[in-house]
């Protein structure tokens, strides 16, 4: 059985809230170098306006190349958005994300993960604390350098 691990993380954006939904949802295959991920790729399949499947793929170490499907739900009334992971290693995993107005020109986002950990053993409640500090750590590190390109991008 999976150990869950549940976190929570604010990201403040120097741009309006809808100009920031848009740059969030708007996927692309170059998604990845935002991050400095070079030899990732992604696969965009549309399936309605407001469902989106992207299909991730990159490589741990030399040998290790891994794909995640993921699910993306949208709701732009409401500058909201789901993604679940339907396939790889974190498969169920489910991450949601809302973008609010601070001010006209600088919005939030508030992301709430739950992260399925598929560990071959049970873990202790010291080491799911551990794992839920180092797991919001660095999503909220990535989100970081989101904030900074998408600042690049709108400004």
């Amino acid at each position: 059985m999976p150990t869950p691990i549940y976190y929570h993380f604010k990201q403040r954006f120097n741009v309006p809230a809808r100009k920031a939904f848009e740059w969030c949802t708007t996927y692309t295959p170059g998604d990845h170098a935002l991050m400095g991920a070079k030899d990732a790729g992604r696969k965009i399949e549309h399936i309605t306006d407001r469902t989106i499947i992207l299909t991730d793929t990159f490589s741990i170490g030399a040998d290790n190349q891994i794909e995640k499907q993921k699910l993306v739900q949208i709701y732009p009334d409401i500058l909201f958005w789901t993604n679940t992971h339907i396939n790889g290693p974190a498969i169920h995993s489910q991450f949601i994300y809302q973008i609010t107005a601070e001010t006209d020109n600088i919005s939030n986002l508030d992301f709430r993960g739950l992260f399925l950990d598929y560990g071959d053993k049970k873990i202790s409640e010291s080491d799911t604390a551990k794992l839920v500090e180092e797991t919001c750590k660095e999503d909220a590190r990535a989100w970081k350098l989101l904030a900074k390109a998408m600042e690049q991008d709108i400004c």
